[in-house]
């Protein structure tokens, strides 16, 4: 028998859709609760009529859908597992870990609409489809990395951190030694420049000790005989 839908119905179709389905499932399910109408000759038109507003009604709540989309495309979860070799992972994240994940970030995700055909076991990057709206789906993206990296990065980091405080420390010095440079050297030339001249002033003789050098040249000249 044909039908159409009322509702979206998984695996099926969505609302406003006309399909072909067993009398049997049709009459004694879809149609009972309200999933579905039955599409006869007779009611042709109604049809029609119902399939336009359930269109719109559908459009609708795709646009509505949207934004959850945007948002969980744009989500990362960040799983941390012990690794052997090949980066294989002792235990596994599953579908119910990253419903806990997504639970945590703020999305209320059934564990029926993700996508994870068998659980990841292994580190790396990884992308899993969430259904989100019938045939609308977002992806969620996955990290698996080995238990304690976060330790090791941000002591890589902080060791960096140290280099470069101490690189820029020797030079600031470096620079205000240049800087400091030439003004020492001139208040060294200044300072030898004053000793000098104090110097050459203590070694001058003054008038008085001139004069009295004289006198005594004159007094220890010794005296002619004929």
């Amino acid at each position: 028998m044909k039908i159409i839908l009322k509702e979206n119905v998984e695996s099926l179709g969505k609302r406003g859709d006309i399909i072909e389905v067993t009398a049997g499932y049709g009459r004694n399910y879809l149609i009972p609760r309200k999933l579905a109408l039955e599409v006869t000759s007779s009611n042709r038109k109604m049809i029609e009529l119902e399939q336009k507003a359930l269109r719109k009604k559908l459009e609708k709540e795709v646009e509505s859908y949207q934004g959850l989309i945007d948002k969980l495309n744009q989500a990362v979860l960040t799983f941390e597992r012990k690794a052997g070799d090949k980066d294989v992972i002792f235990g596994s994240v599953s579908v119910s870990d990253i419903k806990e994940g997504l639970d945590e970030l703020g999305f209320d995700i059934e564990k029926k609409r993700i996508v994870l055909d068998e659980p990841i076991k292994r580190l790396g990057n990884y992308t899993v489809p969430i259904k989100v709206f019938h045939d609308e789906r977002a992806e969620v993206k996955i990290e698996v990395k080995k238990e304690g990296w976060v330790e090791v990065k941000e002591e890589k980091e902080m060791v960096s951190e140290e280099k470069k405080e101490k690189v820029t420390q020797e030079e600031e010095e470096e620079a205000r030694s240049e800087k400091e440079g030439p003004v020492q050297k001139e208040e060294e030339g200044k300072q030898v420049k004053e000793e000098k001249q104090q110097h050459e002033i203590k070694a001058e003789p003054t008038p008085e000790q001139g004069s009295k050098e004289t006198n005594q040249g004159k007094t220890e000249e010794p005296e002619k005989t004929e």
